[in-house]
């Protein structure tokens, strides 16, 4: 058997849809039955009955997983927020140097403490020169309030508070939103009186703890888990209403110019210069005879002294914005290169689970050369989405708008799409006839039970009798973007590998 399960498998049975299409749903869903009551065999958690209970044959169910509650880290350069990050999640994640300057491309970590889940947002990484530092920090807090439920506001207790400090603290009170502050370095006991200091900030108990040594940490999460919502305020899906499209893209693309064509006036300003629009603009347009809701993230605006951060700042917001939206349309300049930072933000989208369009714009600025090149760049570097709608258009001219509309409607119909549980569990027995897993260890892993637990975005969780290799859960990823299409929305395919009960 070879070793690389991708290259063995073959090209699909071009009648299994047809069958899987005349299947007896009755009978189907008296298989599944049967399937889902064979795990009782197995051992099962609390989370895992909560997936099972989840299992519907309706098709037209709409099932959210809920949103977890965020918390950002703000604080002034060098004062450990990167240190705090790794302690919370109990691994090396964030990049910690003692030169600030860092760039990193993840702002948004998953953390768990005491069996509560929630999102981490970092906000630190870089710093300008002096002349900008208040600035940038005041940027850094303003984000972190739109994008979170609670804010962790550290500060170098050996340094006290200063007037940077004091310049974000007005601006936390304003928020209304919870706001704890870190006194961190406190590495000893004896260093607990100079924390105290820290009263005068008037955001009351500072709390002291070490990051680089955990010292108070535990209280401290402790503490913060009692204020935190089990599910996010800000990160909760909408229910009803217009669908909510994001435009993103790296600086300088046309988003303010695609949002303006497509609201029909002047509405976000442009300017050839880089990064000039700074806060997000809902619009609410009719289009293609149906209302919209688009949010433009063009990021922070490029002040001078701040360039080096303005490309981080763009990445908040647009995870920001992606909270918030159900479809994110990435504009990509064809007249320059594909970039990292285009995959990047098309990285950010398929994290968040978000529905997705690439929409390749100035296209009517290149010639026949330019297209082969684009199209050899597109295979190498876009492979991943290859399942996502593009559209060529001109923001700048309107030309090739009206495609926009189907691509959206395409992408958000995949992301709602339901397979029910009989239809899903004939899907993987027939998956396993055609190609079973091969043998690992002397076992071969077979799938027990197969459910969809959630939509926007499709989320499938197969129970299996041990861990499938990565090549064979692509293999049942593609075989379903084959049968049920999935176009412009991701496929979140998780295992859960459990043994026989003892007798």
């Amino acid at each position: 058997m070879t070793n690389n399960i991708d290259d063995a498998i073959p090209e699909l049975d071009s009648e299994l849809a047809s069958r899987l299409s005349n299947l007896d749903e009755d009978l189907a869903s008296q298989r599944a039955s049967a399937l889902r009551s064979g795990l009782n065999d197995y051992e099962l958690d609390e989370e895992d009955f909560e997936v099972l209970e989840n299992a519907t044959e309706d098709p037209d169910a709409i099932q959210y997983l809920p949103a977890l509650p965020v918390i950002a880290i703000v604080g002034r350069p060098n004062v450990g927020k990167s240190a705090l990050v790794n302690r919370i999640l109990g691994r090396r994640e964030a990049v910690v140097e003692d030169t600030p300057g860092v760039t990193r491309d993840r702002v948004t970590y998953k953390g768990e403490w005491n069996e509560r889940k929630f999102s981490l947002v970092d906000t630190g990484g870089w710093e300008p020169d002096a002349r900008g530092i208040d600035a940038s920090v005041a940027a850094q807090a303003e984000v972190a309030i739109d994008l979170c439920d609670l804010v962790m506001f550290v500060v170098d207790s050996n340094v006290g508070p200063t007037s940077t400090d004091e310049a974000v603290v007005r601006m936390l009170r304003k928020s209304g939103k919870p706001v704890f502050l870190i006194a961190n370095k406190v590495d000893d006991i004896r260093q607990e009186p100079e924390a105290a200091s820290l009263w005068a900030l008037g955001l009351g108990q500072p709390w002291p703890v070490s990051a680089l040594h955990g010292r108070g940490v535990a209280d401290l999460l402790d503490a913060i888990l009692k204020e935190l919502p089990e599910i996010s305020n800000v990160a909760k899906q909408e229910v009803g209403g217009p669908r909510r499209v994001a435009i993103l893209g790296r600086p300088n693309v046309g988003k303010s110019s695609l949002l303006n064509k497509v609201v029909g006036e002047e509405r976000v300003v442009v300017n050839a210069l880089a990064g000039t629009t700074r806060d997000p603009v809902d619009e609410q347009v009719e289009l293609g005879g149906k209302v919209w809701r688009f949010v433009d993230t063009a990021g922070i605006r490029r002040r001078v002294h701040l360039s080096q951060g303005a490309d981080f700042y763009a990445s908040l917001r647009t995870s920001a914005a992606l909270e918030k939206a159900e479809v994110a349309v990435v504009l990509i300049d064809v007249t320059e290169v594909i970039s990292e930072q285009d995959v990047r933000v098309i990285d950010l989208v398929l994290e968040s689970g978000r529905a997705l369009v690439l929409a390749f714009n100035k296209w009517d600025q290149i010639d026949d050369d330019r297209r082969r090149y684009l199209e050899r760049e597109i295979e190498q570097d876009l492979a991943h989405v290859s399942w996502a709608p593009r559209v060529n258009i001109s923001a700048k001219t309107g030309r090739h708008m009206e495609k926009l509309v189907p691509a959206l409607e395409l992408a958000l119909e995949s992301w709602d799409t339901r397979v029910p549980t009989g239809k899903f569990n004939a899907f993987l027995a027939e998956l396993a006839a055609a190609h079973p897993h091969p043998v690992r260890g002397g076992k071969q892993p077979r799938i027990l039970f197969g459910t969809q637990a959630s939509s926007r975005p499709p989320t499938f969780v197969v129970f299996t009798t041990g861990f499938l290799d990565p090549g064979y859960r692509r293999y049942i990823q593609r075989r379903l973007r084959e049968i049920w299409g999935f176009e412009g929305s991701p496929i979140n395919l998780s295992m859960r590998v459990r043994e026989k009960r003892k007798r």
